[in-house]
């Protein structure tokens, strides 16, 4: 019997989910508070150290009549969604009380609720009721009088988990000043233990955190700001919070995640959009990498990219290192096909037909890949000019290859 390959999974569905980042005036300036995740198998977070929270519940809706300062229109409008916005105000709010302790809520009187004025026994009953479910938490401030204080909150940020891990997430993230009258309690089950940290310190090698790239990227902006109200006053005035999606890539130090603003990003989501395997971080020596089905590239000992470029008549060989030949030999195994064109820095401007490849030469070592709106050159700082509306990737000399300025978003 022959054997069969099994389809491919379907892809995991993408949850949303809210955190809140709680904030306090220490000593020597602003401090965040990181619960420690309990250690559990098959967790991807496992053992790391995060802020509160946790997915929106389809049952956080039931809590919008509880919300105080904010409505839902206006909830949405801030995180860019047509409804549902306040859905991720109150989860965040519940997560936190239901992981740390703490209760973002107003009383009868729009005073702030004080949680330590509550026997332990009481607490601890109003905590394991929220766990069960979000209607007991609803029936709890309704039989007190109490309303969730989502007007302390404020959204700061949009993350979303890279293609390829086990688990996606797409997280809002807000911040809040530490409520008085309150301690922090890890709930025991999903967080063990609590810290105080200035996000430098929690960031810090010396510490030894184990810390999410998007928590550590967080931390890293704290880091900036020296006094709570100096943080929420930014959170605040941010008038456009896009989402921030990191890629996984492959290099010499394993796996890791991408952010936006390396230089292998735009490359890497051009490789592996769905996060399967293949993009690079870094670029060693040796490295022989497909950049399409008409583009090879081969990097020298000196970091140089040479590339293949070709079609069903033959492959052309750009950026070749003279006198190497040991790197020529090295380009011409990594050819597809037999290479009938070696290209000098100085080649003549003309046009070569590859067979279902148009190699244009620009000169100035300069090379447009018609099929593919692929610009070689070994000036990325220098203007396009009269070529810039065929060119949707600029493939440098040095580095990796990215989208242009005036490129077309897919």
């Amino acid at each position: 019997m022959t054997p069969t390959t099994p389809p491919p999974s379907a892809p995991r569905p993408i949850r949303t989910a809210a955190t809140l980042v709680v904030l306090r005036d220490g000593p020597e300036g602003l401090e965040v508070l990181m619960l420690r995740r309990a250690e559990k198998a098959n967790d991807q977070n496992s053992g790391a150290s995060v802020f509160p929270g946790g997915m929106v519940d389809a049952h956080d809706r039931l809590l919008h009549p509880l919300c105080a300062g904010l409505d839902d229109a206006a909830a949405s409008a801030r995180l860019g969604l047509p409804e549902g916005g306040l859905d991720f105000h109150a989860a965040a709010i519940r997560e936190c009380f239901e992981e740390a302790g703490l209760l973002l809520a107003n009383d009868a009187q729009g005073r702030p609720v004080e949680l330590l004025s509550l026997t332990s026994g009481e607490l601890d009953a109003m905590r394991a009721a929220a766990e069960r479910s979000t209607d007991a938490l609803l029936a709890l401030c309704a039989e007190r009088g109490w309303c969730l204080a989502v007007d302390r909150i404020a959204y700061f940020s949009h993350w979303l988990t890279p293609p390829g891990m086990p688990r996606r997430f797409d997280t809002r993230f807000f911040a809040a000043a530490m409520p008085a009258g309150q301690d922090v309690r890890p709930d025991g089950r999903e967080t063990v233990e609590h810290l105080w940290l200035k996000p430098a310190d929690a960031v810090s090698p010396e510490r030894g955190l184990k810390l999410l790239n998007v928590t550590r990227r967080v931390l890293e902006h704290l880091a900036t700001f020296a006094r709570v109200d100096d943080f929420m006053a930014h959170a605040r005035a941010l008038r456009r919070i896009p989402l921030t999606m990191p890629r996984l890539a492959d290099g010499p130090k394993g796996r890791r995640p991408v952010n936006m603003e390396e230089p292998a990003y735009d490359e890497i989501g051009h490789l592996d959009p769905d996060g399967q395997g293949g993009g690079r971080y870094a670029l060693e020596a040796g490295l022989v990498t497909p950049l399409s089905a008409r583009v090879v590239r081969v990097v020298h000992d000196s970091g140089l990219n040479s590339f293949l470029i070709g079609g069903t008549e033959g492959w052309a060989l750009i950026n070749r290192v003279p006198g190497d030949a040991a790197h020529e030999a090295a380009l011409r195994a990594a050819a597809p096909g037999p290479v009938r064109w070696v290209l000098s820095a100085d080649a003549a401007p003309q046009s070569l037909d590859l067979g279902g490849a148009t190699l244009q030469v620009l000169g100035a070592q300069r090379f447009l890949l018609a099929e593919e709106r692929m610009l070689f050159t070994d000036d990325t700082t220098a203007p396009v000019s009269d070529t810039d509306h065929l060119v949707e990737w600029i493939v440098p000399a040095r580095g990796f290859m990215r989208r242009p300025a005036s490129a077309v978003s897919d």
